[in-house]
């Protein structure tokens, strides 16, 4: 704990012993001892034994003046660092000379910022001291040796994904608690991005190996702040919509690259979520005024930083499209509270435009916004026009549909819908029609099937529980059978909704043969 202290001239534990076991009177010994290693400031002497009255250890007191000459000198020496003086390096570089020797001392080692290359390769050659040397010092070991950082920053990368995707199939099942609930600055305060930001710091060259370039020297940053305040109110309105594309606008030519950095920030799935949201909430606006709409990941792969041209038709063939499904709706609704006589039609119209369908196959854009729009029908508990719609999902662009972030919403939002699966049609459609037709090959639709009749097996028809075999999630279903097997020993009041279980879920292993299971509705 003491080491490199004799080579400053600095008396350790070892100093003592020896003193002690030669000298004649210890207590004096001690207290000589202790008058020529403690500070030395006269002004001392009296108020030392006024603390030895209260208590106080001289340990306790000398450690709390250590701490504040070393955060003052730390302080200082970030000052020295950052300074114009001409010979601050010089200054710097005497300051480490004389304590890199106490380097593999914890309480020193936030003093060592600047360690000369020399002893960075002694640091790389020592295995122990390496683990324990200052983060400060490792960030200039990692700046000039990328596959080391690597080795550092994967397992926190890897935990941050393993998070997300505990939050993706979590147990909990709930329309106003999801993904997305976390606040901005709630997701700032995550274990993993605080230990990512202390191993950055400041130094541009290792956020650039993470992401992009810092915020002080990023164009990207005052785009990314709006985006941010957008997120954080859920919504984007007109006055930030207009700023954002001022902010694309404004790319000036020679800068092009910057557009790969603003479509990663937009392919973000909060801010995804965000601008989705807006549109849905838009058409409604629209809808409501009886008008009609007008108005990244390639980007990266081909290093081309050209931003894309929206295909038109979207606007002027699948919003009218997609507009034409909630005029149909609203018309229905408007119908069934007629007098019988006046009624048009009898029956809820179940076809779509193929515009509709063509662009959800076709178009990332407007496959994105038709699911958020099947979200949207489903948190407005409009079974109609869900029955009507999520069929046609099974054939969506990239498989969409399918997709973790979509699946764990609609899961979701259905439990607003509880009742309804006790309806066979309505099973019919929510498993054979969609979640079944990907049931053998996709793994991730098996957890969030089991996630949400975790949720809603208590309403969903028996015949149908027990085609529901899940081999290839066994720890979820071998939950959800002693789940059902409690029920029948002690079946909950017909209006009374489960309790929530603590699941804890974890990965599981897929077997090499997946069965397909029959489904007999």
């Amino acid at each position: 704990m003491f080491a490199g202290l004799p080579e400053l001239g600095i008396s350790n534990g070892e100093d003592l012993k020896e003193t002690l076991t030669n000298c004649t009177e210890p207590l004096k010994a001690i207290d000589q001892f202790q008058t020529e290693n403690g500070i030395l400031l006269p002004t001392l002497q009296s108020a030392l034994p006024f603390l030895d009255l209260h208590g106080t250890p001289r340990l306790d007191f000398h450690q709390s003046v250590f701490d504040e000459l070393r955060d003052n000198l730390t302080e200082r020496v970030a000052v020295i660092a950052e300074g114009k003086a001409e010979d601050r390096f010089g200054k710097l570089e005497e300051l480490l000379e004389k304590s890199f020797p106490l380097v593999k001392m914890p309480s020193i080692q936030p003093v060592v910022m600047q360690v000369p290359e020399k002893k960075l390769k002694m640091v790389m050659a020592d295995k122990e001291l390496y683990k324990v040397c200052g983060v400060e010092v490792k960030r200039q070991i990692w700046q000039d040796n990328q596959a080391l950082f690597g080795d550092e920053v994967s397992p926190l990368l890897k935990q941050y994904i393993v998070e997300k995707e505990g939050a993706l199939f979590s147990n909990e099942l709930s329309v106003l608690h999801n993904f997305f609930s976390p606040s901005p600055k709630a997701r700032r305060q995550g274990e993993v991005v605080l230990k990512l930001t202390q191993m950055i710091g400041k130094n541009v060259k290792l956020y650039d190996m993470v992401l992009h370039e810092i915020c002080s020297v990023d164009p990207c940053h005052k785009f990314t702040w709006c985006l941010d305040a957008c997120i954080r109110e859920k919504f984007v309105d007109v006055k930030r919509a207009r700023e954002l594309q001022g902010f694309l606008d404004g790319v000036k030519k020679g800068q092009e690259q910057v557009l790969g950095d603003l479509s990663m920030i937009l392919c973000d799935p909060f801010a995804c979520n965000t601008l989705v949201l807006s549109t849905v909430r838009n058409l409604q606006e629209l809808i409501s005024q009886e008008t009609l709409p007008r108005g990244a990941w390639d980007m990266i792969d081909s290093q081309v930083f050209k931003e894309p041209r929206l295909d038109p038709e979207v606007v002027t063939r699948f919003l009218p499209a997609m507009m034409s499904v909630v005029v149909d709706d609203h018309t229905f609704t408007v119908e069934q509270r007629l007098p019988g006589e006046e009624k048009i039609s009898q029956t809820y119209p179940t076809a779509l435009p193929d515009s509709f369908t063509r662009y959800l196959q076709e178009n990332r854009v407007a496959c994105e916004m038709g699911l958020y729009f099947v979200l949207h029908i489903t948190k407005q508990r409009n079974k109609n026009a869900l029955q009507r719609l999520l069929p046609v999902l099974v054939d969506t662009h990239n498989d969409m549909a399918f997709g973790d972030i979509f699946l764990h919403l609609l899961s979701g939002h259905l439990t607003l819908l509880s009742d309804e699966f006790s309806s066979q049609e309505f099973c019919s459609v929510i498993f054979d029609r969609f979640l079944l037709t990907s049931f053998s090959s996709k793994e991730n639709v098996h957890r969030h099937a089991l996630r949400m009749l975790l949720h809603l097996h208590h309403k969903v028809l028996p015949a149908l529980m027990e085609t529901l075999s899940s081999e290839p999630v066994k720890e979820l279903f071998t939950q959800l059978t002693e789940k059902l097997e409690a029920q029948k020993k002690s079946p909950p009041p017909p209006d009374e909704a489960p309790p929530s279980m603590d699941l804890g879920l974890h990965p599981v292993t897929v077997p090499t043969t997946t069965p397909t299971p029959a489904t007999p509705l």
